[in-house]
């Protein structure tokens, strides 16, 4: 039976990243995924995820950005690779709704720089965006998104030339934890031990955290990418790309929250945009990846509400896999019956900022049963799980 010191169930963004942090601590490190690295079937793919610091769900999550930030540049020079762009971000909504106030909070709170603009101001700062009349928007200069598979091959790179044993498309069936303090871990190709173990399932986390796992549900997201219809008159390509148009976060008169980024790919490219939440639980072993002509038409009549001329072809539309837990907040934490196990999930929707930091704090839970940084929100036995 091959044995290492930590074994890494889930080798996606949050596995990923936890491989890397424990093999560069000099732990022997064996990890397993079940799909391909860097794949396309769970909720790192896409191109871009958002990263941001003023942060309208909790102001308690702004140490951690602010630690993920170093985090991200460091993960940049050990991988040689560029994975962050900075584009400044735009969060918008109604005077007294989440999305703004959330955001004002935690910039004031920190002492973030940021500026609050109102409808018009956003729209001559941004020509391509035509927000409500009564809108207001917390413009962050530091915000803009990161390559989610670039960031993915970047950790499982640096993990394995830190010695990190790591098998792609290897499944696992199960796992035990054994008398003597250790896990056995069963895939379709053999039987493992460690001495601890992390799983990091994502969407998976019911099939491998059983209870533990229960309240995370996965819901199936849908990205957009549409192109801008361009005449005379009207925003040009550069109103939209990177380096004029931000990433940016709308919710106003009650409308489902959107979320999204400027054209990153050229002038043949299109404007990416979601809805945050599609309330949709859907088996991540069966879900369904077509997306239908009534839900690309409801993403469109939803992104003209902010950018007018939006009236160009649908480029593509990708499904991708959100698992959350009832409160949105992450779950992490040592296993409540056995704490040589650290389990990692619970993070779709806004999870994907927060990954070098997240690969931290599993690595100083799986390497020393504790960590300095500040988790209390993420308490596996918190009572918005238990209910």
């Amino acid at each position: 039976m091959s044995s290492a010191d930590v074994i890494v169930i889930g080798l996606g963004s949050m596995g990923g990243a936890a491989a890397n942090a424990l093999a560069q601590r000099g732990l022997s490190v064996l990890g397993f995924e079940r799909f391909w690295p860097s794949h396309d079937q769970g909720s790192a793919h896409g191109g871009t995820r958002i990263i941001r610091q003023s942060y309208f769900e909790g102001v308690e999550y702004v140490p951690l950005l602010r630690r993920a930030y170093e985090g991200w540049r460091q993960l940049e020079d050990q991988a040689e690779a560029k994975l962050v762009t900075i584009t400044g971000g735009i969060y918008i909504g109604d005077p007294e709704e989440e999305t703004f106030t959330g955001a004002l909070s935690s910039a004031r709170e920190w002492n973030l720089q940021h500026e609050v603009l109102s409808s018009d101001e956003i729209t001559e700062r941004f020509p391509a965006m035509r927000p409500a009349d009564h809108a207001v928007g917390l413009f962050e200069e530091n915000a803009g998104f990161v390559d989610p598979e670039r960031t993915t091959a970047a950790n499982i790179r640096v993990a394995t030339e830190h010695g990190a044993r790591l098998h792609f498309g290897e499944a696992v069936l199960s796992w035990t934890a054994t008398r003597g303090g250790g896990v056995e871990v069963v895939t379709r190709h053999g039987t493992y031990g460690a001495d601890r173990l992390v799983v990091a399932p994502g969407a998976w986390s019911a099939q491998l955290l059983g209870e533990v796992g229960a309240p995370v549900t996965a819901e199936r997201q849908v990205m957009y990418w549409f192109q801008p219809g361009y005449s005379r008159g009207r925003p040009v390509f550069e109103d939209y790309a990177v380096g004029r148009q931000p990433v940016f976060i709308e919710r106003t008169d009650g409308n489902e929250q959107v979320y999204g980024f400027p054209i990153a790919d050229g002038s043949g490219g299109g404007i990416k945009i979601g809805f945050f939440h599609d309330e949709r639980p859907t088996d991540p072993d069966a879900v369904d990846r077509t997306v239908l002509p009534f839900e690309i038409a409801r993403m469109q009549s939803r992104a003209l509400e902010l950018f007018p001329h939006l009236t160009g072809p649908l480029l593509q539309a990708k499904t991708c896999l959100y698992p959350s837990a009832p409160d949105d907040h992450f779950m992490i934490g040592l296993h409540p019956e056995h704490s040589q196990v650290t389990v990692a999930t619970g993070f779709g929707g806004h999870g994907f900022k927060f990954v070098p930091v997240v690969g931290d704090i599993v690595a100083d839970l799986a390497s020393r049963g504790r960590t300095d940084l500040p988790i209390g929100l993420f308490d596996l036995e918190r009572p918005a799980l238990l209910g």
